[in-house]
């Protein structure tokens, strides 16, 4: 037998002999320690201890290292420590620095004011101590930074260093024992360097939760990217107290972007979606998914008669009734202010008119075709009092003037479709409130006539807060949409308008999200009253880019940029540039 063959076969006798281990199979290849970094293969560490804290923090103080923009390695070792044994220490420490303080007044030196400090802290630990307040415990922080390159490694370490030194802490690191605090801060529960502070109870509570803001749930359509952790912002608007939202923004921060895309989102769940549309925005999303897209106006040929009643009447209701208050705050938008005198004729012409048509309080009366606005006219001519005919004479414009066909026929539409829109871009601004009042009491009629998920986007609710009968109609929607499976959504960008009156600031309270995208110099201060902002987050919303802001849930609130797919940008973007540059392809 050769060399070569008695060589080949010993070895293969070792190989066969040899039972790997786990820790053969997890080894790495390589391990490289150094005085300031320790190399894994081809990625490199270097581990801190954190040597000072802060005199004073707040809760969730740690935040900005748990959400910093790296990956990091962060171990924290608690240890109680027996309270008669600090007690001791804590006496002796507290002689000592009274004897320095005493030494340097005899000698008529300044007195030093960190020891200063330390004496009032140390005398307010031990007296909490002593009445069973609190406990002492010490505390082992290590931060371990892993980069793919040593420039990485030394970028990313100052960075760490920088944001601990904003936090009022020190963090050295770990020079000739790298690899003793790469194991301290490995998921194996061992402080090898074991370097610990002293920590009280209320110090030490203040670290947890050791965690960022989230709002990820289980379901619900993905709303934007969470600033603070990078998580995904996941949520069903249905899942609070109300499926109510109120977003808003100045002009061109993407308020409409984010509701096309939530609009979409939900969609694609079974949630029918309607909106009033006052710029027509909203074309290409309605005809990209089949949607019925309505173009209000006098010529228009789809019709809503104001004096519609639901067709699916329910036990007990008086629905003749509450259609009568509702045509009344229309009608004061028509008509302009009431007086009482006024406003007893009207309610007598209404009830009258209806009678007019066999409508009467019987609920078995009111599945017949409805009255028109003409028919309340001639009811009015008909009354023959002053007032009447002055009402009547408001009222003629509408009737055989310039407006005429706003109003003037039967309802020729069918709310079917999944995804309605309603523009009312083609009407004058006078005849704007008006027709969105109009068309948002016609939907509300057909929405509490059939229980089903919707989401109601009112675009613009500026034109409607102007009003107060018309904020009142509003705020009522919100208030009851709970009960009829809807969502309404208000979006403005005249927030001042919007919270003149304690109506606006209802329509908050009774949305259980509130989404602020960037914001104008002059509306910053009337939001951070509203709600309640901290200067940190006044000057995130005055300095964000489009499509970036904060997401109210409930109690939770975080800061949010949206995202959306190359498709779905496609289809909901309203830049100019981009539409134009699309035309010309």
């Amino acid at each position: 037998m050769s060399i070569f063959n008695k060589t080949k076969k010993a070895t293969t006798e070792t190989l066969a002999t040899t039972k790997l281990t786990i820790e053969d199979v997890l080894a790495p290849a390589e391990l490289e320690v150094d005085f300031n970094d320790l190399r894994i293969n081809s990625r490199f560490f270097r581990t801190y201890f954190v040597s000072n804290y802060p005199r004073f923090v707040e809760s969730n103080w740690l935040e900005p290292l748990v959400s910093f923009d790296h990956s990091l390695l962060i171990s924290m070792f608690i240890y109680p420590s027996q309270s008669q044994g600090v007690l001791d220490e804590l006496k002796r420490k507290i002689a000592e620095m009274e004897a320095t303080l005493q030494t340097d007044i005899e000698r008529g030196r300044a007195v030093d004011p960190a020891v200063e400090v330390a004496l009032e802290d140390a005398r307010g630990l031990q007296d909490q101590l002593v009445t069973g307040v609190e406990r002492f415990f010490q505390l082992s922080l290590y931060i371990t930074v892993p980069s793919s390159s040593l420039d990485e490694l030394h970028n990313t370490s100052k960075l760490v260093e920088s944001t601990l030194s904003s936090l009022s802490m020190s963090a050295k690191p770990t020079t000739l024992q790298m690899e003793a605090g790469f194991k301290s801060t490995l998921p194996i529960g061992m402080d090898v360097l074991n370097l610990t502070h002293n920590m009280d109870t209320t110090s030490l509570a203040t670290t947890f939760p050791f965690a960022s803001s989230e709002l990820t749930a289980n379901e619900g359509i993905m709303y934007g990217i969470n600033q603070h952790n990078d998580s995904l912002i996941l949520f069903d608007r249905f899942s609070l107290e109300n499926g109510n939202s109120c977003i808003f923004a100045k002009s061109g921060a993407g308020k409409s972007y984010l509701v096309k895309l939530e609009a979409l989102r939900s969609l694609m769940f079974g949630t029918e979606i309607i909106i009033i549309d006052p710029e027509q925005e909203y074309l290409p999303l309605a005809q990209a998914v089949g949607g019925e897209y309505i173009n209000f106006s006098s010529s228009s040929p789809i019709k809503i008669n104001p004096f519609d009643l639901a067709q699916e009447l329910k036990a007990g209701e008086n629905e003749l009734g509450r259609k009568i208050l509702s045509l009344t705050t229309f009608l004061k938008l028509v008509l302009g202010n009431l007086s009482p005198t006024e406003a007893a004729i009207l309610d007598r012409a209404l009830k009258q008119t209806y009678q007019l048509k066999g409508i009467t309080d019987d609920p078995t009366t009111q599945n017949r075709i409805p009255p028109l606005m003409e028919d309340l006219y001639k009811v009015l001519v008909g009354m023959e009092e002053a007032s009447a005919l002055d009402l009547a004479a408001r009222l003629e414009r509408f009737i055989k003037g310039s407006l005429t066909g706003i109003f003037s026929s039967q309802s020729n539409l069918d709310l079917s479709n999944s995804f309605t829109v309603f523009s009312v871009r083609d009407l004058p601004d006078q005849l704007r409130p008006l027709a969105i009042h109009m068309i948002l009491d016609y939907v509300w009629t057909k929405i509490r006539s059939k229980l089903k998920k919707r989401i109601l986007i009112v675009d613009e609710a500026w034109y409607l807060m102007r009003n107060p009968d018309s904020a009142d109609f509003l705020v009522d929607i919100a208030k009851r949409s709970r009960k009829y499976y809807l969502g309404l959504t208000t979006i403005t960008q005249d927030v001042e308008d919007f919270l003149a009156l304690d109506r606006g600031k209802e329509i908050i309270s009774n949305s259980s999200i509130q989404i602020l995208l960037k914001q104008a110099p002059a509306s910053i201060d009337t939001l951070a009253r509203v709600f309640n902002l901290s200067e940190g987050e006044q000057r995130l919303l005055l300095s964000e880019g489009i499509g970036e802001g904060l997401f109210f849930a409930g109690n939770t609130h975080v800061a949010m940029k949206v995202i959306a797919s190359t498709s779905e940008h496609e289809l909901i973007t309203s830049n100019p540039k981009e539409l134009l540059a699309r035309q010309r392809v």
